[in-house]
């Protein structure tokens, strides 16, 4: 069935149109949205990886909210910009203008529906800066729009299972990854075929003494397209990271859903992109 890890309960598209027109306080009503990617995750992992977590760790949350917290899971976007890794066979990728475009046109259905909060879960690290440009440009559109588009893993959890240097360094497919994927599918992961490749030390110490300041494609780094440390991921350790992240997720949805954010009046986009109000103390 489409809900996948999401309740059937809290997938809205198993509402019909009178169900959802008749929802009360749609305003408040959050909307979540995974946004995942396809692409490969070195030989022991899938290339779903980034679609299974987004969507895995937002149905979780849901999961776990109480029936007084209204909120409501979306299909996720399973295809994202994922060209650093076109180097390898499975990854498939949109260029960033069409995943901009994507998500303006969904964030502006879920509007159009008289909904007014959304929230972005989004599980791949080379697209928050799409994800943030079309936020701010729905934001600008609709003043009393709140749109958040966040990482699957900025919440808090606990990472201390972690090496210093899987810390400093791990970027794609390492220990984090392959844990929570032995929560979220087990079988698709292939722990003998693991193993670690890291980015050597960044030429210029002033900028980063960690992960790489300037551009790169994951093939850069070795022919394997890993980069971090997947060997000491257990399932317990995903389970964990699995729990963590939901319950954070689920308490950020909840606050999400009491806060009064700002509105904005003023015309901001359109004819008032370039005729609208301009602040002035003259």
């Amino acid at each position: 069935m489409l809900h996948g890890f999401t309740p059937k309960e809290r997938f809205l598209p198993y509402l019909s149109w009178v169900d959802i027109d008749a929802l009360e306080d749609k305003e408040n009503i959050v909307i979540v949205l995974p946004v995942g990617a396809i692409e490969q995750h070195g030989p022991h992992l899938p290339c779903s990886v980034d679609a299974t977590v987004a969507a895995g760790v937002a149905g979780k949350a849901l999961s776990l909210l109480p029936n007084s917290i209204p909120a409501y899971g979306i299909p996720p976007i399973i295809y994202g910009k994922s060209d650093e890794h076109i180097h390898f066979p499975g990854t498939i990728t949109l260029n960033g203008e069409t995943l901009l475009h994507m998500v303006q046109e969904i964030g502006e259905s879920v509007y159009r529906a008289g909904f007014r909060k959304l929230l972005m879960v989004n599980a791949h690290g080379g697209q928050p800066q799409p994800l943030e440009m079309a936020a701010r440009e729905l934001r600008l559109r609709h003043g009393d729009y709140m749109v958040i588009a966040r990482s699957a893993w900025s919440v808090a959890h606990d990472s201390s299972f972690f090496s210093d240097k899987e810390k400093q360094l791990s970027m794609h497919a390492g220990h984090g990854e392959t844990a929570i994927m032995m929560a979220l599918d087990p079988d698709s992961v292939k722990m003998e075929r693991a193993e670690a490749s890291y980015p050597p030390p960044f030429p210029c110490p002033t900028l980063t003494t960690g992960r790489p300041a300037a551009a790169w494609a994951s093939y850069d780094f070795g022919p394997t397209g890993v980069i971090g440390d997947p060997t000491k991921a257990t399932l317990e350790q995903g389970q964990q990271l699995l729990a963590q992240l939901g319950e954070q997720w689920a308490q950020a949805i909840t606050e999400i859903y009491q806060a009064d954010w700002i509105k904005r009046q003023e015309v901001s986009w359109g004819r008032g992109h370039y005729q609208g109000h301009i602040e002035s103390r003259k």
